[in-house]
């Protein structure tokens, strides 16, 4: 039995936390909820200290993925990329990293005083969609930068590409340099024919958001560590810095029966999930006006992300419809699958694009922005820590960024905190629609620290 089902039978009266006191007659919003919703109390495991179903379960769970161990997380794989960058770079140091990296790794840099370097991947010529790291281009940016301390790489991405991994790490630990690899959509690979996962090809530490594509609730994720370059008590100790102290029942305890069900039927329950995707992308070949992407110049694509162009009416018509779709912007649409779909699923999906693909036009391909790398001036942590305020973006020019300045797609940075506004900085502000910023302002200002710099 798991602790998950042990849960409902918690012993005694209730004189602990949580304030709910499991009772779902007075609070009946929390009906098949509180039920399940303890604290750490005597004969149930805790989390952040396991010794035995929750030990159980990160041993069955570095098994399962290849790794020496693995850590759960209820922070979701924000919590597991912060550990890692900060475990191997507490006091600082060289990061090199995809420029088109989620935010969580910015952030890590922001918080150890990291000196980022980054790579920039090519991008699909019609989609805009950022392609594969290579290993060939991380070689090159650790010949030229051999204080690098750790390399950080996102495959696959949230569309669905997929690098070569296991030759990167090679690369990586020919110089003794370990890998973190943000796996976070990828927590299903390995399994039933679908690419092999990043922990088995070599990376020394790889995040995964189970929630993304298996059965088990938002915020759970797991941290896969190889020990050798990177110290597994070291990050152990700083996922606990980070965790939560009253890490959910609910949600541990759904990770645990995740990590079940993948033992028993993980293998099984994947290849079905193959094979449907694999019928629905032969039916999908017969729309004209609305095209999946397959991925061009990726070194593998994921098949369970389900990427079409087309006209930017697609999304829209496609919840008319009762189809949500993960993602929309400048015409493109991705739907994400998951072990929870069925044929059923499938076929309502494929049905709605039929109904739409004669509806819409043929997809117009614009060029992807190209951003060229700005010059830093600052760290992310040193523009962070720096009082700031919003600029004109006529008076920005030499100015230092406080803030990320985004396009979607591709989802590339144009800028970030502690880079230089040059002159194609702010002709990309200007010129490129759709731009986001961390901060709330006027689309005609940026946050810049209030130390003038040097006008490039």
């Amino acid at each position: 039995m798991t602790l998950f089902d042990k849960l409902p039978d918690a012993p005694g009266l209730p004189m602990h936390m949580p304030g709910h006191k499991r009772n779902a007659a007075a609070f009946p919003w929390l009906r098949g909820l509180c039920e399940r919703d303890i604290t750490e109390i005597r004969g149930f495991d805790d989390l952040n200290e396991p010794e035995a179903e929750f030990a159980r379960m990160e041993r069955d769970a570095a098994r399962l993925w290849g790794a020496d161990e693995s850590v759960a997380l209820v922070g979701g794989s924000t919590l597991g990329i912060l550990a890692s960058v900060l475990s191997v770079l507490a006091e600082g140091g060289e990061l090199l990293m995809g420029r088109q990296s989620h935010r969580s790794v910015y952030h890590a840099a922001q918080l150890s005083g990291a000196r980022t370097r980054y790579l920039t991947p090519p991008a699909d010529p019609e989609t805009g969609v950022p392609l594969a790291v290579t290993p060939e281009s991380v070689e090159a940016a650790l010949e030229a930068a051999p204080g690098v301390r750790l390399v950080c790489v996102t495959s696959p991405t949230y569309e669905g590409v997929i690098s070569d991994v296991g030759a990167i790490a090679r690369v990586c630990h020919r110089r003794g340099v370990p890998l973190l690899v943000d796996e976070a959509h990828g927590a299903h690979l390995g399994f039933g024919g679908f690419p092999e996962n990043a922990a088995r090809q070599g990376a020394d530490l790889a995040v995964q958001s189970l929630h993304k594509t298996l059965p088990s609730l938002t915020q759970t994720a797991l941290l896969h560590i190889r020990a050798g370059l990177v110290d597994p008590r070291r990050t152990r100790r700083t996922v606990g810095m980070l965790q939560t102290s009253s890490p959910s029942y609910l949600l541990s305890g759904s990770l645990e029966k995740c990590v079940e069900f993948m033992a028993r039927r993980g293998q099984e329950a994947c290849r079905e999930w193959l094979a449907l995707l694999g019928a629905f992308r032969a039916g999908a070949e017969g729309l004209e006006n609305i095209r999946l992407w397959k991925g061009a110049g990726a070194c593998a694509l994921d098949p369970s992300k389900l990427l079409f162009t087309g006209d930017p009416a697609l999304a829209e018509r496609l919840r008319a419809r009762g189809v949500e779709p993960e993602y929309d912007r400048g015409g493109l649409t991705l739907c994400m699958t998951g072990l929870g779909d069925t044929r059923e699923s499938l076929e309502a999906l494929l049905t709605a694009l039929r109904a739409i693909d004669g509806e819409l036009p043929p997809p117009k391909y614009r060029p992807a922005p190209r951003f060229p790398l700005p010059r830093p001036a600052l760290t992310l942590r040193e523009a962070m820590l720096l009082p700031a305020s919003p600029v004109p973006l006529e008076k920005a020019l030499g100015r230092v960024a406080a803030e990320y300045a985004w396009a979607y797609p591709p989802g590339i940075p144009c800028l970030v905190p502690g880079e230089t506004v040059d002159r194609g900085v702010l002709e990309t502000l200007k010129a490129v629609p759709g731009l986001h910023f961390t901060y709330k302002h006027g689309p005609d200002s940026i946050f810049c620290v209030d130390l003038p710099g040097k006008i490039v």
